[in-house]
């Protein structure tokens, strides 16, 4: 997709923000590791920008959800560990053996298949296994300790050509506060614990990593960090909950969006605005047109949320078109001027989440949704490292 530098409409994304969420989850949690999660694309604000700003500071290693996207942080020069959340192809075992990147195991046929077909390759080191335990969430992983055991026993017959680098789980309801959600978190904690409990790892001469943190289990239950924490919608300042309930962690917005008036008329009472001609002014008014719109990742869910101009709420009328959007202006305002869709502007603020409620959806959707037709700009004032 050509990206749109030829308009002002563009997503400026803080890695100050970014440093600084990283290593205040990383102090609430007692200094254990944090994961930088930084699959699709870091949330569509830029892997290897942040990757490589993360890096510099000593980030302790990195999760993506495909193979794909750890080959290409290799080949952007990032040394940290790397681990792959999504199962891959085991025909690829060594190529991601060799490029020190950790696949996520939930099957013995995984490491069967690697094993016998290992002399394809010229092997320069040994395959990082991440054994997956399904405590809950019900999308892979293991679920008996007697599956769990077999994979270990394998990986220690077989000490030259897997590591058990680690054993995780994953909360299905770590975001939430309901009654049921935290039954459910009690629940998968049990289910982890019990399994952890039982194994037996003297086979393997050493003792994996345990971890089973997201952002939100990081936030709101930080004793149970384990070895290792996985920070995703937390990196990017959102507060990994889209309930009422105030985040212990001061979480800083790496995001913001911005485009400019590119056009603004008067509005007689009766006029209509846009497709299906669903707006109509009840009486004269003001409207600007902006440069940016769904094929931009702009919703047409996002109708009548309001974007800042000049510190004042506008929100926009008719429907949101692929390329354009519409917003009634308090006053006439001349073409030019900053429109600021997620961010502060004249001391009014709209963050992600405020999108996501308005669309009905999450801080994660949002951000995954902005296309590549919006130039990322990167903004850092911190060069020391922080640790």
């Amino acid at each position: 997709m050509t990206i749109g530098y030829h308009r002002p409409s563009k997503a400026i994304v803080s890695l100050d923000a970014i440093i600084h969420n990283y290593f205040a989850v990383k102090k609430h949690v007692g200094n254990k590791a944090v994961m930088a999660v930084i699959k699709a694309n870091a949330y569509g604000l830029g892997a290897v920008e942040i990757a490589d700003a993360l890096q510099a500071r000593g980030v302790d290693g990195f999760a993506v959800a495909l193979a794909d996207e750890a080959i290409a942080l290799r080949d952007a020069g990032m040394i940290a560990p790397i681990m792959v959340l999504g199962l891959t192809d085991p025909d690829d075992a060594w190529l991601l053996a060799n490029l020190e990147i950790g696949v996520t195991v939930s099957s013995l046929d995984y490491l069967k298949y690697a094993k016998k077909h290992d002399e394809d390759f010229s092997r320069l080191h040994k395959l990082n296994v991440h054994l997956k335990i399904d405590s809950g969430m019900g999308r892979i992983g293991v679920r008996t300790v007697k599956e769990a055991q077999k994979i270990i026993n394998y990986i220690a017959k077989h000490p030259k050509k897997f590591k058990l680098a680690s054993i995780f789980t994953h909360y299905a309801t770590a975001d939430s506060f309901t009654d049921h959600s935290k039954d459910k978190v009690s629940a998968q904690s049990d289910f982890f614990d019990d399994i952890l409990s039982q194994l037996d790892y003297s086979a393997l001469g050493y003792t994996p990593l345990f971890h089973q943190s997201n952002s939100a289990l990081s936030v709101w239950h930080p004793e149970k960090a384990l070895d290792a924490v996985r920070l995703g919608i937390g990196l990017y300042g959102s507060k990994p909950s889209m309930e009422d309930v105030a985040s212990p962690v001061d979480f800083q917005q790496a995001l913001t969006l911005e485009t400019e008036i590119i056009y603004v008329k008067k509005m007689h009472a009766g006029d209509t605005i846009s497709y299906g001609a669903e707006y109509t002014a009840s009486e004269d008014e003001w409207v600007a047109t902006l440069p940016i719109g769904y094929a931009d990742g702009w919703q047409r869910s996002y109708l009548g949320l309001n974007a800042i101009v000049d510190g004042e709420l506008c929100p926009s009328v008719g429907r949101i078109c692929m390329d354009q959007m519409i917003i009634r202006l308090p006053h006439e305002m001349p073409v030019g001027t900053k429109v600021t869709l997620i961010g502060t502007n004249g001391g009014q603020t709209i963050d992600v989440i405020d999108v996501a409620h308005h669309a009905g959806t999450i801080a994660h959707e949002v951000l995954t949704n902005l296309s590549p037709r919006l130039p990322r700009e990167y903004t850092l004032t911190k060069k020391k490292k922080m640790k």
